[in-house]
């Protein structure tokens, strides 16, 4: 997995990015291919609350995974954005597992036709 961080000179923040990008890929089904991390000073330096963190994941064989937020520091930035991905991460997983997990509506109809029950009179179990 590359990981390419752009826009960002603190040494600590970029091992903290990559452990944690590093466990986030732990989790995952499949492994990233590349992972892209961008920082921005959005209106220069009259200050403010104006660092935008932007990540995206890329997924083989799937869509890529992105997040941004706002903040003052890079730090926060980077923590609202990480969260956002995560999540954004595990609803992915969870899609996938549940995708695998419901019967498909054919074998369902072909189990009620083996039985010889009528569709709308499905037994319960309980």
């Amino acid at each position: 997995m590359a990981i390419v961080i752009e826009g960002l000179t603190d040494g600590a923040l970029r091992r903290l990015i990559g452990k944690k990008l590093d466990a986030l890929a732990g989790h995952l089904h499949r492994p990233p291919t590349a992972v892209h991390v961008g920082f921005r000073d959005e209106n220069g330096p009259r200050g403010g609350v104006d660092t935008r963190c932007a990540l995206t994941i890329e997924m083989p064989g799937q869509r890529a995974l992105h997040a941004t937020d706002i903040a003052a520091t890079a730090r926060q930035t980077f923590d609202l954005a990480f969260e956002a991905l995560e999540r954004r991460a595990l609803k992915e997983i969870d899609r996938a597992r549940d995708g695998r997990r419901r019967a498909k509506k054919y074998y369902v109809a072909k189990r009620l036709l083996e039985t010889g029950e009528a569709p709308g009179r499905a037994r319960r179990a309980g």
